[in-house]
């Protein structure tokens, strides 16, 4: 019950918006019990009146008594139904919205250690359990506790002491229910766990099905997946087999309390203290009765399911992001980065930089070389504050980078990296990727990028759909349309991740001088294996086990860091 009243207050705030709605909802719930009251309570005069007393008169009257109880039944079920639908999937959709919104708001770092697959769950399947118990679950169940209360005390109207009799049963239900309650929110919670590592699963097959084919494990990968979904099985049943347990365990309590009735209330008849009308809308109010109680104990079953993904949905919205946002925007122009003994450790003890130093100045072309691991992707991630620095800081001009909210200071970054992300739409959209679709500048960005003149001949040229991960174009053509995306930003600050990786010599050699072309009143940091492609870099900084072992041009390094010329060498 504690976890029920935990689950009801994460949605309580949001029920205040729609007090018309939910005003309606409750007036339906209302209509719905009553009618279900005023149907048992109809039996009495039909049997006495029309049956016993043979009333002539109301034979034409009571039968549209039942049709206007059932019609105010019928209309409440409506109204609570649709209005409760209404209330519950629009309270779903904006806690789905904050969980993306916050789930987007977290540091990189928060990516690398969750699956994709598992926050695709958490936002879909979680989110989707909770919305059929706020738009479903918990309206029909207010509905059959007030149909309960009417039943309840109509019976007790009727006779008191027969009424008290037969409800008597009721607790005895109690302690099976806690203990199956207590069973399906363990289920329920493994079952949701197990659906995340079948959704990461899948995310991972789809992401990598040309390595799976490339090598044939087509069969392996598809085994794996059989025998996690058939563990999915097992638990989603014996969560079916708890949940269906609450109907017999009802039903018998019911048997044994109609039973009661039949013979208290029976004895009363034969001895003429109850009528016979009064006696058989008792006995139908109370098998109504039990009815909703059934109904009720077995949705506070299911709605384990819905607390076990609310806690996992909580747990998000509780997180916050690790990187401190600013309060200053970054509005200038970016005249020099400078790094002052800046040192940066992943998971406490795996260090990734040291002690770097360095300074850049607008209209610069800076290199950063060394092997795998040296630090040139950590230097970078700094700058975009993918990650907060260990030791040191980071300037723009003389600002600090924390000082500026992440928004404005990304907003004058642009990256292209190894990896080529594409969406799947319009080539236009893909490179005005955030922003609105300028279509001269679409055009003259492809044209810097040297993209422009395979785009043309597209069937629609700029608005020609691209597919997912781009597979309907090479390699190196998804890679030039990265480059005019980060171009058409036009951002202060370059970062060029091994960004013609994919390309020819020819190609290679446009791009390049397109980077230095439109690279003048920028800062550009150029991340490169191929040592030819940075040697008109105005400073290169050479990297090694997280520490910057020299920097200079490359005149400078041939002469005086054998570090460098090491990696000369072995190209």
């Amino acid at each position: 019950m504690k976890d029920f009243i935990t689950l009801l207050k994460h949605f309580a705030p949001y029920f205040g918006e729609y007090k018309q709605k939910l005003f309606l909802a409750i007036t339906g719930m209302i209509m719905t019990a009553a009618g279900t009251a005023l149907t048992a309570y109809m039996i009495k005069p039909v049997l006495d009146r029309i049956f016993i007393e043979k009333n002539e008169h109301l034979l034409y009257i009571l039968p549209f008594g039942i049709v206007a109880v059932y019609a105010l039944k019928s209309l409440g079920t409506y109204l609570q139904a649709y209005y409760s639908a209404y209330i519950g999937q629009d309270i779903v959709r904006r806690i789905r919205d904050k969980l993306v919104r916050r789930i987007l708001s977290f540091e990189i770092g928060f990516f690398h250690t969750m699956r994709s697959g598992e926050l695709i769950s958490r936002s879909v399947n979680d989110v989707e359990r909770v919305r059929n118990v706020v738009s479903g679950m918990i309206p029909i169940m207010m509905r059959e506790i007030l149909t309960i209360l009417f039943l309840t005390g109509y019976i007790f109207y009727l006779d008191p002491k027969m009424a008290l009799i037969s409800v008597v049963f009721i607790p005895l239900a109690a302690k099976p229910l806690s203990i199956l309650t207590k069973k399906m929110k363990r289920l329920s919670t493994s079952s949701q766990e197990m659906l995340s590592n079948l959704t990461a699963r899948l995310s991972e097959i789809f992401n990598n099905i040309e390595m799976i084919k490339a090598n044939g494990v087509e069969n392996f990968e598809a085994a794996r997946f059989e025998k996690e979904n058939r563990e999915i099985f097992k638990v989603n049943m014996k969560a079916v087999r708890t949940t269906e347990l609450v109907t017999p365990i009802m039903e018998i309590l019911g048997a044994f309390a109609a039973a009661a009735v039949i013979i208290m209330g029976g004895q009363q008849v034969i001895d003429g203290e109850l009528s016979v009308g009064s006696f058989f809308s008792f006995l139908t109010a109370l098998f109504m009765l039990y009815t909703p109680i059934k109904k009720v104990s077995k949705l506070f079953n299911q709605i384990q399911d819905a607390i076990a993904a609310n806690e996992r949905i909580q747990q998000l919205l509780r997180r916050t992001p690790q990187i401190r946002e600013g309060e200053r925007r970054l509005e200038e122009t970016i005249r020099t980065v400078r790094f002052e003994h800046v040192g940066l450790t992943y998971d406490r003890d795996k260090k990734a930089l040291e002690d770097i130093s360095f300074e850049v100045h607008r209209g610069e072309k800076v290199a950063l070389v060394g092997n795998s691991g040296g630090g040139k992707s950590s230097i970078v991630n700094l700058i975009l504050r993918f990650y907060e620095p260990t030791t040191g800081h980071i300037f723009f001009n003389k600002t600090d980078i924390a000082d500026y909210t992440l928004k404005s200071l990304r907003k004058h970054i642009s990256i292209v990296t190894q990896r080529v992300y594409i969406l799947n739409d319009s080539v236009a959209a893909n490179v005005a990727y955030g922003e609105a679709i300028d279509e001269a500048k679409v055009i003259r960005a492809l044209k810097d990028a040297n993209a422009w003149d395979f785009v043309k001949e597209l069937p629609q040229g700029i608005y020609t759909q691209i597919n997912e991960f781009g597979t309907n174009f090479s390699g190196g053509q998804r890679q030039r349309i990265a480059i005019a995306r980060a171009i058409y930003r036009d951002p202060q600050i370059f970062i060029f991740d091994e960004a013609t990786s994919a390309l020819d010599s020819e190609s290679e050699k446009k791009i390049t001088d397109a980077i230095n072309r439109i690279a003048k009143e920028k800062i550009t940091f150029i991340i490169a294996h191929r040592m030819n492609s940075i040697i008109h870099a105005d400073k290169i900084l050479v990297l090694k086990e997280g520490k910057l072992v020299c920097q200079g041009n490359n005149s400078e390094l041939l002469k005086h860091c054998s570090e460098f010329k090491l990696l000369k060498g072995l190209q």
